[in-house]
């Protein structure tokens, strides 16, 4: 008697319904979620207790309850809680997003009603309350000179203070370094104004100026400097730290003195995190404004001399307009604004896309 060669294959019972896993239709959240809305929305207005941030916030909570009670009557206990802490991080999450929207939509918005070219070729040197001209074109030119010289003046000061902590600091001078980096990081801008005003405008400028203290952009560059240090310290003391020390031990064994190891191993494998260090810097140096009017005063004239009479900035345009009781100085306060935000976003993706083409070639 012949057998066939072929092998048969039994398959595995079916299960009955009552053991498969009950889950709740793809439908079922966002059907949750409007119902969740529309029942927040006719409390609150039918209460007249709030409005659409309230109607979003209790929308939220009779959601998050909602959808709960659903997967716990489908699902189970444990499938409820895993769904409903899922709903609340992902509902963390557009919180979170909102407000940057918002700000971007209102900057967007209003901002764009003075986007012109009289606003970046002109000042507000002979623009009275009733002019409807005038521009920022003095204060971008300061706030390009500031950042970029304080920037000259901390970013080599911080990398290489950020390398003594991590490679050669031992002991308590490391630790004092440390702990005075971290003091500085909680320094008021008004204070690194204060001091460069006491020391540099009060002290120093007069001997360069007849005896007469003088404000100045670099002043305001060096009161900017004082604020970014700490952060360009601390960012890149942290990104020296996260290389691996097998790269380190590699170029040792191979014999390569430890300068050239820091120099060719191990900044260039931390330099994505020190150009984004640098980055948060330069963002929040361009945005003070107290440092800026204490020491170079502002102005609205041009003045593309630093190290001369006063100078203006984007940051210290826009409390200046926003304060101007002119109709038509709030305008250039959001123009101002939005170009503030746009020039340190078009640095930011610069500086990234350097850094990713120095990596690559590498």
């Amino acid at each position: 008697m012949t057998t066939t060669a072929t092998s048969h294959r039994t398959r595995p019972p079916a299960q009955p319904d009552s053991l498969r896993a009950r889950r709740l239709p793809r439908y079922a959240a966002p059907a949750i979620a409007v119902a969740a809305l529309a029942l927040s929305a006719v409390i609150v207005y039918g209460a007249g207790i709030g409005g659409p941030v309230l109607v979003i916030g209790l929308g939220a909570i009779l959601y998050l309850v909602g959808l709960f009670g659903a997967a716990n009557a489908v699902e189970g206990r444990r499938s409820a809680r895993n769904r409903t802490w899922s709903a609340l991080i992902h509902s963390a999450f557009v919180l979170a997003v909102l407000p940057l929207v918002s700000v971007v939509w209102t900057l967007v918005s209003k901002g764009a009603e003075r986007l012109d070219v009289n606003f970046f070729q002109t000042s507000m040197n002979n623009i009275g309350a009733r002019d409807a001209n005038g521009g920022a074109y003095h204060a971008i030119v300061g706030t390009l000179e500031q950042v970029g010289i304080a920037t000259l003046i901390t970013v080599p000061l911080g990398i290489l203070c950020a390398i003594y902590i991590v490679e050669y600091g031992r002991g308590k001078f490391a630790f004092a370094i440390r702990f005075f980096v971290d003091v500085m990081t909680g320094i008021p801008s008004i204070v690194s104004g204060l001091f460069v005003l006491a020391f540099w405008v009060l002290i120093v400028s007069p001997w360069f100026n007849d005896g007469r203290p003088s404000f100045s952009g670099f002043a305001a560059a060096l009161a900017l400097s004082v604020l970014m240090l700490p952060t360009i310290v601390r960012s890149t003391e942290e990104m020296l730290r996260l290389v691996p020390a097998p790269l380190r031990e590699g170029a040792y064994a191979l014999g390569v003195p430890k300068w050239k190891t820091i120099l060719k191993v191990v900044l260039p494998t931390a330099l994505p995190g020190i150009v984004t260090g640098v980055m948060l810097a330069i963002a929040r140096a361009a945005g003070e404004t107290a440092p800026v009017l204490l020491v170079a005063g502002g102005g609205a004239a041009i003045n593309v001399n630093p190290f001369e009479n006063n100078q203006s900035s984007l940051s210290l345009f826009v409390y200046q307009q926003a304060s101007d009781a002119s109709r038509y100085a709030p305008a250039r306060a959001w123009t101002a604004a939005l170009t503030l935000v746009a020039l340190v976003l078009v640095l930011t993706i610069a500086a990234k896309l350097l850094a990713r083409r120095n990596r690559l070639g590498r």
